[in-house]
């Protein structure tokens, strides 16, 4: 038997998921802009395919984690706040199928379905958690809309699938229980932050989970009900309001905590947001929304080469393990 001090990767997050998140979502993002604008389709290809990369170095490096060391793993599992990010392992499943419909639309589709039912049996898995443990009011953070949020990003890639007949009640499903779920997490969030001690500073960045909520809310029920209605820019409007009190609060980030690997949390949100701001500009066709998607597809942009950058540098000194710390 492989003892814990022979572990192997034992310091590895599955939060580090989350890079492949959002390279995929801006990947994704700057493929809408091909289509609209008329941008260069290889900025999209190159971080289509960078994630991709990642996503399998990811996932035979948790392996490696899992077999060497499988007890790190059920103690990241039953943690109170990083059981939560096993999500992003399953929602990442979920949006790479629209990179891989152009390469193997059966991988595509296998893929999709895999994430499809994971996500759905994880959701299940941490209500049931969250319903029959009592929880602690100090571990309400942001991680905890990954898991019944996350079911909203079933719906993303389903265009690209091109299914004979579409999912349309698994869309349904996905949609439904991401934004009932999402009122009361966000609440409960929301309260916690109001009038509990603040999260330490290493956590700031996984403020910005709570504008996935409508930034995905948006693209999801735009996806699933085939057009822009009151309530979709309802949900962008929100998208918007939230993503402007976020970034004041992360404004001095980079001054009063040192670089983590943690940071991703902010590229997915970011991606998704301008994500939403492409599909809203498509749908207004107005100048100042055009600008508006613009400026939110340049902020995700800027963030997330800025943290690949970093990351890169920290994996070329050796210094990941402590970045995961």
């Amino acid at each position: 038997m492989i003892s814990v001090s022979s572990a192997r990767l034992s310091w590895l997050p599955v939060a580090l998921f989350g890079s492949v998140m959002g390279l995929a979502g801006l990947g994704q993002a700057w493929r809408m802009a091909h289509t609209q604008w008329g941008t260069p389709l290889w900025i999209a290809q190159i971080m289509s395919g960078v994630a991709v990369i990642v996503f399998v170095l990811l996932v035979v490096a948790y392996a490696i984690k899992a077999a060497t060391g499988f007890e790190h793993v059920k103690a990241e599992f039953t943690h109170p706040i990083a059981g939560a990010l096993f999500g992003t392992p399953l929602i990442s499943a979920l949006l790479l199928p629209a990179i891989l419909a152009e390469i193997s639309m059966p991988l595509a589709r296998t893929l999709w379905i895999l994430g499809a039912i994971g996500m759905t049996v994880f959701a299940w898995l941490m209500a049931v958690r969250w319903i029959g443990i009592r929880q602690q009011r100090v571990h309400a953070v942001p991680a905890w809309i990954v898991p019944l949020v996350g079911m909203l990003d079933i719906p993303l890639a389903v265009p690209a699938l091109h299914f004979t007949k579409p999912p349309h009640a698994l869309m349904v499903l996905g949609l439904s229980v991401g934004l009932f779920f999402a009122i009361p997490l966000f609440t409960i969030i929301l309260s916690r932050l109001m009038f509990e001690e603040p999260m330490p500073a290493a956590m700031s960045p996984s403020l910005l989970i709570m504008l996935a909520p409508f930034a995905v809310g948006f693209s999801a029920y735009v996806i699933t009900v085939g057009h822009v209605d009151l309530f979709a820019e309802g949900l962008f409007a929100l998208t918007l309001l939230l993503l402007t009190v976020l970034l004041s609060r992360l404004r001095d980030l980079r001054h009063c905590c040192p670089f983590r690997v943690s940071w991703w949390a902010v590229s997915f949100p970011l991606s998704a947001a301008a994500g939403a701001g492409l599909r809203y500009a498509a749908f207004a066709q107005a100048i100042w929304a055009d600008a508006i998607a613009v400026a939110l597809l340049a902020l995700a942009t800027t963030v997330i080469a800025a943290l690949f950058i970093r990351t890169i540098t920290g994996i070329v000194r050796g210094e990941m393990q402590k970045l995961a710390g």
